[in-house]
């Protein structure tokens, strides 16, 4: 048994970093096919991955440089929907009901959602190396548990069970600055159609990112939260409730653009040091992938970094262009589930 205090742990890990020049992409080892682990970065018992990254400098320094209106937007979209799920999920139920009748002023709400239904982060314990059959950190899929986990004592909690868990982002927090690339505005600032259509299998590439990223003057540093507006959430809105049922069609007819799965694209990622990555595309990377080249099991599972989906940037789009500006304080705070695979974000960017 170990004892689990809230915020100790997380603060000490990130506490007792000391965060100089990290190694490049090329300099990390490989585990067995996989470049680029970063597991011997943090250290073997690390459960933070590259949330490490924000450390209270860091996030002093975002807040300081950033928030200068007092101008906020949410990032979350409602939990309702999509209202048919992608990916077999479970379809999100969220009943009001009257706890002592109509007529009493008491309500009460009951929700039953599969925490990745909707606006999520997928944590560490959601996706490993599926060939060798093990999560970050070489953590043996068979040792994590699964089921229902009933907990008594919030004082003695077993390690074992909870480990790689969503409470450890959640006692942390994800808090930094958060650096936007805007996709689809890129494309159709000047009336132009956007070029591919968010629903089908279409990849976004490095060179792409970079040109956004210059375009709009944004220039990256270490410990950024990225995130990509593809244009889900979009065409969401603009499609029949038909179209939007169609899209859960099972895992061999789901198709939605995304980023590329290349080695160029986890150099990026890695060589750019990002704390998180997220974006309005329910799976983030160009779905489907070829078998074996999932970014998740590098993004997740060699980096420990987390991966957001369904994230809505309507508002945020909006408010960058009127602003000028595509960097902001991003703050998240995950539902702190120990042992949880992933949660609702709970995030939010702040000018």
């Amino acid at each position: 048994m170990c004892r689990y205090f809230s915020n100790h742990a997380a603060t000490v890990m990130t506490s007792r970093l000391k965060l100089g020049a990290l190694p490049t992409f090329d300099e990390l080892p490989s585990f067995h096919d996989f470049k680029g682990c970063a597991w011997d970065v943090w250290g073997k018992d690390d459960e933070l991955g590259t949330i490490n990254l924000l450390t209270p400098e860091v996030v002093a320094q975002a807040a300081q440089e950033e928030i200068r209106l007092g101008r906020t937007v949410s990032l979350n979209w409602p939990i309702h929907f999509p209202s048919r799920p992608v990916f077999e999920r479970k379809i999100p139920s969220i009943t009001t009901f009257a706890k002592y009748g109509p007529t009493i002023p008491i309500r009460d709400d009951v929700i039953h959602i599969n925490t990745q239904s909707g606006s999520q982060w997928d944590g560490l314990k959601h996706y490993g190396l599926t060939e060798h059959n093990v999560f970050y950190n070489n953590t043996p899929a068979e040792t994590l548990s699964e089921g229902e986990m009933e907990l008594h004592d919030p004082s003695e909690i077993d390690c074992s069970k909870v480990k790689l868990g969503i409470h450890n982002w959640a006692n942390h927090g994800i808090c930094g600055r958060g650096v936007f690339l805007d996709v689809v505005r890129y494309y159709t600032a000047n009336g132009d159609a956007l070029p591919y259509d968010p629903w089908t299998s279409h990849p976004i590439t490095v060179a792409e990112l970079e040109d956004i990223a210059k375009k709009q003057g944004v220039e990256f540093r270490q410990g950024d939260i990225l995130l990509l507006r593809v244009g889900f959430i979009q065409k969401y809105y603009a499609s029949t409730n038909e179209a939007k049922a169609n899209l859960r069609g099972g895992s061999e007819k789901e198709t939605f653009a995304g980023i590329e799965q290349s080695e160029d694209m986890k150099r990026f990622l890695w060589n750019n040091h990002f704390a998180a990555i997220a974006s309005d595309q329910p799976s983030m990377e160009c779905w489907p992938a070829p078998m074996g080249t999932q970014l998740h099991q590098t993004i997740l599972g060699l980096y420990g970094m987390p991966i957001g989906e369904l994230f809505d940037l309507e508002a945020l789009s909006a408010l960058c262009q009127e602003t000028g500006r595509y960097t902001f304080f991003f703050t998240s705070w995950p539902l702190n589930i120990l042992g949880g695979a992933a949660s609702p974000p709970n995030a939010a960017a702040y000018f």
